[in-house]
């Protein structure tokens, strides 16, 4: 085991999930020093940016870590205090791989929630935002694009060259899931996706806990018509199972706005659903909390579980019905096992454990979610 080739970048976007990759990595290999090599991220009055790497990095597999969504970083324009948007981390991602100028043995980067992942597939006269970093990325000659839960994993059709490793949180969530809540019954539980899209992700949710009913919504949308970006929804109907006095699981990759998926806890608790708790892997709050501190106190929502993949403002994480799981300790074996050069295919097919009272469950599907 080479300790001494494994060197990390991690932007201030994602300081404290790096530090503690970076801990987890140390207690892995038994030595106290640092793998993050200290960088500069410059912003001058102008707006524009540079970055400068303060050690040597010559014949090191370096991991860049960044999460692009952090809307918490800020910066001056022409005496203007400027949030910074995810295309200002994905251009300071790709300053950083030319700030290390072929002088790296390997250059992998990880982006936990995947930038533009939304923007995957073209209607019309439309830029297809998400191909085209990923061809950049490839272009400047990154090895290897680490990322989670991606909302489309198609989308890596984009590259020929670069590796695309997508992975899934989904055993670690429901490992802090089972140990946090008192679920009397699983049998009286139901995992419920809120599209029809989400539905493998409910199904292997279901299979993980050995709960027998699983459904979903159909939702439709005006596609005539663009609200904030999107199209409306106009219809969400449900399909499945009598929900009177279970309690639900509603499993989706990401929480926006929070209206969708809202939506789909209001008509649940109107059909009678007991407890009801929202779990998905990223949670970005678009609009604030405000309209879950509602549905929490009319009782509508018992719960919302999410990772700390992504950042989320410590005013939320105070709030009574959040929950963050802590995915540090999984990229620290993702980032030793590739720079080490083994396989990785353990982690994502083994067959995790979720323990719920005196049962132990064992995972069916090859998938991990």
């Amino acid at each position: 085991m080479d300790s001494d080739n494994l060197r990390l970048i991690v932007f201030k976007n994602c300081i404290d999930l790096g530090r503690k990759v970076d801990m987890h990595i140390q207690e892995k290999r038994g030595i106290s020093k640092s793998f993050i090599v200290p960088i500069k991220e410059v912003r001058f009055n102008n707006g524009e940016g540079k970055i400068s790497i303060d050690d040597t990095i010559r014949d090191k597999d370096v991991y860049i870590l960044s999460d692009t969504q952090n809307h918490h970083i800020t910066y001056k324009m022409y005496n203007y205090i400027n949030h910074m948007s995810p295309d200002d981390h994905f251009l300071d991602i790709k300053r950083t791989i030319s700030a290390i100028n072929c002088q790296a043995n390997s250059i992998h980067v990880i982006e936990p929630l995947l930038y533009a992942s939304r923007q995957h597939q073209r209607n019309g006269r439309e830029s297809l935002d998400c191909a085209m970093a990923l061809q950049d990325l490839e272009d400047m000659g990154v090895k290897t694009l680490i990322t989670f839960d991606a909302h489309d994993p198609k989308a890596q059709m984009a590259v020929k060259r670069m590796g695309f490793e997508n992975f899934y949180p989904s055993n670690t969530m429901l490992n802090y899931f089972v140990s946090n809540e008192n679920i009397g019954d699983y049998e009286n539980l139901i995992v419920i996706s809120p599209d029809y899209g989400a539905m493998k992700r409910a199904r292997i949710y279901a299979d993980m806990l050995k709960v027998k009913e699983i459904g979903f919504f159909d939702k439709r949308r005006d596609y005539s018509k663009i609200v904030n970006g999107k199209n409306p929804i106009i219809e969400h109907k449900y399909i499945g199972g009598d929900v009177s006095s279970k309690d639900i699981i509603i499993v989706d990759d990401m929480i926006a706005s929070g209206g969708s998926i809202l939506d789909v806890a209001k008509q649940l608790k109107e059909k009678g659903a007991n407890k009801i708790f929202l779990m998905a892997t990223f949670a970005l709050f678009t609009n604030g909390y405000e309209i879950f501190d509602e549905y929490y106190d009319k009782g509508i929502i018992n719960r919302i579980y999410t990772t700390n993949l992504t950042y989320v403002d410590d005013t939320i994480k105070k709030r009574k019905w959040f929950s963050e799981v802590d995915c540090s300790l999984y990229i620290a074996e993702i980032i030793d096992r590739l720079s080490n050069h083994q396989s990785i295919s353990d982690i994502i097919n083994k067959k995790e454990i979720v323990k719920i009272r005196k049962r132990t469950l064992w995972e069916d599907d090859n998938d991990v979610f």
